[in-house]
């Protein structure tokens, strides 16, 4: 340990009143070194858990003094490098900060700290006959998801974590606490600094504290499964339960690659073709009013099976299969790394970017599986991929670049949801490359010093 970092140590045990809060041995440093990416891991100097905003803000009072970067740490679940602390310093571990503030049932709204996990609030709000909706499929903290913005299944129906987040408590980079937003629904007071916030990969500040939406837990569910001749056929089936303004809950989308690599993982015997999972949720009326507009739209594609599944246990399964898409694509190419990378577009140009990534991907000879948020146009393509092959690398970065390009000339986006963080930083500048100079000043208000997350979103 060098002289620096010792002192560093030195002070942040002064200032947490324990030593046990704060780690530099060799487990906790390689445990903070990497998340579920295929990004080199890059181990941070200590490792520094906070109970409380008050212990966050003295920690980054030191860190600005020292100049010290820090990189927050949720679940480590994050796709893009978010968590990888590239120039080593402080990884600040906010997972002891999981207390569930307060479910205001009345006000349809939750304050949890930032270490809460997804299913934690669920349990909590599923007492109130209430729940919060966004699902990325990892059991995420919502500090990390208000961080990433993160999304899921269900943003087709209920958003994104923006649109979920009322307020929320920061800490910024020299250690001075903000609270933004209020417990009403709306306002137009000043800027919306919750929102600059909520999607800014701990670049900007801290999140300690989140206020989120709920909502009431539906009376009736039902899941559809719905096998296709062709992808194009279900993509099109997709559009048009969208435009024909259908409220369901869930449109996913999977290749035959992936469901043949469920399969395999899970023992199902789902039919190994292109596949929409669909869930609609609300009055026993809505929902049988929702699945027969999608079965009509399907059988007008030429829908080879229509399967509604009504039993919860039958459903669970279902949902469960699509979030373990990618352990069953990994589990299909032992020895490889996923990487995964998504872009979004319109949805009435979904068939043609997924038709696209596929040739892409057939032509590149990658192994990949093609998945998506079929109802808000959100692909997905999880490449499996020998770390140690540099050429199939570079075969990698060529995919996403021509892949970025193609959602950028359909009037979409680098990413959807995973955000920029380490792999995307020349994506955003060949979408944004005009307003990256303002997010720069942004920034700058922001952490002066370049300590916070430094290396992620932009370049420095």
């Amino acid at each position: 340990m060098s002289v620096a970092v010792h002192e560093l140590r030195d002070a942040l045990v002064e200032a947490l009143g324990e030593d046990a809060r704060v780690s530099d041995g060799d487990s906790e440093r390689d445990l903070h070194a990497e998340d579920m990416t295929f990004h080199r891991p890059q181990r941070p100097d200590l490792v520094v858990y906070p109970s409380s905003t008050e212990e966050v803000s003295r920690v980054l009072a030191i860190a600005s003094e020292r100049r010290v970067p820090v990189t927050p740490f949720g679940a480590g679940s994050s796709l893009e490098g978010h968590v990888i602390p590239t120039r080593g310093g402080i990884s600040l571990d906010l997972s002891r900060m999981n207390r569930v503030l307060e479910i205001a049932a009345e006000d349809l709204s939750a304050t949890v700290q930032a270490g809460v996990t997804r299913t934690v609030l669920e349990r909590a709000a599923g007492e109130y006959g209430l729940f919060f909706p966004v699902d990325p499929g990892a059991d995420a903290t919502l500090g990390g998801m208000a961080a990433t913005n993160a999304a899921g299944t269900t943003t087709i129906r209920y958003g994104k974590m923006r649109a979920n987040i009322l307020g929320l408590e920061a800490v910024l980079a020299d250690g001075t606490i903000i609270r933004t937003g209020s417990r009403a629904r709306k306002t137009s007071a000043g800027y919306d600094l919750t929102s600059l916030l909520v999607g800014s990969e701990g670049t900007l500040g801290v999140i300690t504290e989140v206020r989120v939406r709920l909502y009431g837990i539906p009376e009736h569910i039902v899941a559809q499964r719905i096998s296709f001749p062709t992808i194009d056929a279900a993509c099109r089936t997709a559009a048009a339960a969208v435009a024909a303004g259908s409220a369901v809950t869930r449109l996913e989308l999977l290749d035959a690659w992936t469901l043949a690599a469920i399969n395999a993982y899970r023992g199902s015997d789902y039919p190994e073709g292109p596949c929409l999972f669909v869930e609609a949720a609300g009055t026993e009326a809505t929902v049988e009013a929702d699945l027969a507009l999608v079965r009509e739209l399907a059988e007008a594609e030429g829908a080879t099976e229509i399967v509604d599944e009504r039993d919860p246990t039958a459903r669970a399964k279902l949902w469960a299969a699509r979030h373990d898409a990618a352990y069953a694509a990994a589990a299909a190419s032992p020895g490889r790394h996923e990487r995964a990378t998504d872009t979004c577009v319109p949805v009435s140009e979904l068939a043609g970017a997924v038709a696209y990534a596929r040739s892409e991907v057939e032509r590149l000879g990658i192994d990949a599986a093609i998945i998506g948020h079929a109802g808000d146009g959100n692909l997905h393509v999880s490449m499996q991929l020998d770390p140690n092959d540099a050429a199939k690398l570079a075969v990698a970065d060529e995919l996403v670049e021509r892949l970025v390009v193609d959602a950028l000339a359909r009037g979409g986006t680098c990413s959807g949801e995973h955000g920029i963080g380490l792999g995307k930083i020349k994506a955003l500048e060949l979408e944004h490359g005009d307003l990256v100079p303002l997010m720069r000043e942004i920034k700058r208000v922001f952490d002066p010093h370049g300590i916070m997350n430094p290396g992620k979103v932009f370049t420095p």
